[in-house]
């Protein structure tokens, strides 16, 4: 005889996560995510140094050039006898023009002479006499003649660097302060002009993290 007792289920098993494997996927999602922000500053980090590394090879471009030939780029008065082609400057000692200017090579426009000498002299690479692009695709140049931020002399100015990338460069090279020291920041204008007294506000809650900034080294 069948037992009645068959006819019945047992009791079933509801489907579903247990405990364990709740924990096992947060954290591969915590693995997923730290990977992300992890990828994320190194991007970053490298954009630092990126802009560090053109200022840099800027000013070792600049001096390399004072110590063979005893005169400034873009102000060098004897460029014309050192380079085929080459414009001379007034010899003051002062790089004359802006730092994103992209006027034709002359006394008034030193800040283009400047490119022009070092890329006759083979100091840098490339031609012409417009100033060049760093790493994040701002403008990459120099001025003297006029006060940058509350500093007087050669300078070498980056333009559209966002903010955070700024306060990063100069922490790294001067004070973390964006109007005192041999590096200084401040809001880039429409032109980028770095003409304007410097303020310690460049940096901080006061600037909105997307702000771009123009940075400006002593030479």
């Amino acid at each position: 005889m069948r037992n009645p007792d068959k006819f019945f289920d047992s009791p079933s098993h509801q489907a579903g996560f247990t405990l364990i494997e709740l924990v096992i996927v947060l954290v591969i999602i915590g693995l997923i995510l730290g990977a992300v922000l992890k990828g994320q500053q190194m991007v970053e980090n490298g954009k630092i140094k990126n802009i560090i590394n053109d200022l840099q090879g800027i000013s070792v471009a600049y001096h390399a050039y004072h110590d063979r030939y005893q005169a400034i780029p873009g102000d060098d008065a004897q460029a014309a006898a050192h380079f085929t082609g080459g414009i001379a400057g007034d010899g003051d000692g002062m790089i004359a023009g802006l730092f994103a200017a992209t006027d034709a090579p002359g006394i008034g426009a030193e800040s283009n002479n400047f490119w022009q000498h070092l890329r006759l002299s083979g100091f840098l690479t490339g031609s012409g006499s417009n100033p060049a692009n760093h790493s994040l695709n701002g403008v990459l140049g120099v001025q003297g003649a006029v006060v940058t931020y509350g500093m007087t002399g050669n300078v070498v100015c980056a333009g559209s660097i966002p903010q955070k990338i700024a306060q990063a460069v100069d922490i790294q090279l001067d004070d973390g302060d964006s109007a005192t020291g041999t590096l200084r920041a401040g809001v880039a204008g429409a032109s980028n002009q770095a003409t304007v007294p410097a303020t310690s506000t460049a940096y901080g809650a006061a600037a909105p993290a997307d702000t771009l900034h123009t940075l400006c080294m002593k030479l």
